[in-house]
């Protein structure tokens, strides 16, 4: 298994991931880190950081530095991933086990708190990431 380095605001996207995305490339690549994340029996380091993760590396938006997707991105992504860093309480370069990061994320992350978290993200109006977030938690937010 390759290392996984996953972006601060992709700790959440991959509880709420439903196989869209921006490109059948990057859907593909979200499809296997998802899938590492969702294995229950699989435990396994995850650096945490803020800028381009395993996922970037095939996105069409992705620019020699920066995101590019449009004016302010960059700035946007970096933001969503310092709140998320920040709320889960984590270290930004430092490893942690995927169980830890899961755990973390079922205890302190809310379906309500993507709203303020994750504020301004497309996929965001889908309510696809509250599911996701509610499922990890074990409660039906319908």
């Amino acid at each position: 298994m390759e290392k996984v380095v996953l972006r601060g605001h992709h700790l959440l996207c991959v509880h709420g991931f439903r196989g869209m995305g921006y490109s059948p490339a990057f859907v593909e690549k979200m499809r296997s880190v998802v899938e590492q994340i969702r294995d229950v029996d699989t435990d396994f380091p995850i650096q945490v950081i803020r800028g381009f993760d395993m996922t970037c590396q095939v996105c069409p938006h992705k620019g020699a530095v920066a995101c590019e997707a449009n004016e302010g991105s960059e700035e946007h992504v970096q933001t969503l991933d310092r709140n998320v860093i920040g709320h889960l309480g984590l270290q930004e370069n430092q490893s942690y086990q995927k169980s830890e990061l899961v755990a973390l994320t079922r205890e302190k992350v809310a379906p309500d708190d993507l709203d303020v978290l994750c504020a301004g993200c497309s996929w965001l109006p889908y309510g696809v990431c509250k599911e996701g977030i509610a499922q990890l938690r074990g409660k039906d937010i319908r």
